[in-house]
């Protein structure tokens, strides 16, 4: 139960977004550009990533596993390769760049302040553009948000990870701006 009255039982971020559609399409919007829209030089599944890790170093629930779910769906991996990502991401198969991009999203959600100077140099050296790492970091910045605002109101999130993992393909296709929240 939500921490106030939604007017209605969806679940996660869907709850307060449509007890406020007025917010939810400038963030949904803010979601397209950042995460779905193909005008990126950093992949879909690389910044879907980059949302599910930073939602996991904030024990949001519900936006690491959509979030993850849509990595997944990506990256055409399995939940066991984003775990591992979420788990350890210097263990894990990723490029430099990748693992450059998420040490500055840990920064980032820690603090901006957090992030340095070697770690904006070690991911040019590694192949980072300048918008990809201001995108990461406003991926990093937007997802500690989304998650305060899912986890601040107290929404509630399915507990089976493969209802996440469903409904990814459904969400690559749609993207996020102009949703229907109630699908």
């Amino acid at each position: 139960m939500a921490h106030i009255d939604l007017k209605n039982d969806l679940p996660g971020i869907r709850g307060p977004m449509a007890y406020r559609p007025e917010t939810a399409k400038h963030l949904n919007n803010l979601a397209e550009v950042l995460l779905h829209d193909d005008n990126n030089t950093l992949p879909r599944g690389e910044r879907e990533l980059i949302g599910a890790y930073v939602s996991s170093l904030n024990d949001c629930f519900y936006c690491q596993n959509v979030h993850g779910a849509m990595a997944q769906h990506y990256l055409q991996c399995d939940m066991a390769a984003v775990d591992q990502v979420k788990k350890d991401f210097n263990a894990a198969p990723l490029t430099d760049k990748l693992k450059a991009l998420l040490a500055i999203a840990a920064s980032v959600q820690k603090g901006g302040k957090f992030v340095t100077a070697e770690q904006i140099q070690n991911a040019k050296e590694s192949g980072a553009t300048d918008i990809e790492i201001h995108d990461t970091v406003l991926i990093a910045a937007a997802f500690c948000m989304f998650n305060r605002y899912v986890d601040g109101l107290g929404t509630w999130a399915p507990s089976d990870r493969q209802l996440y993992m469903d409904r990814a393909k459904w969400r690559a296709d749609e993207g996020y701006a102009d949703i229907d929240l109630y699908k």
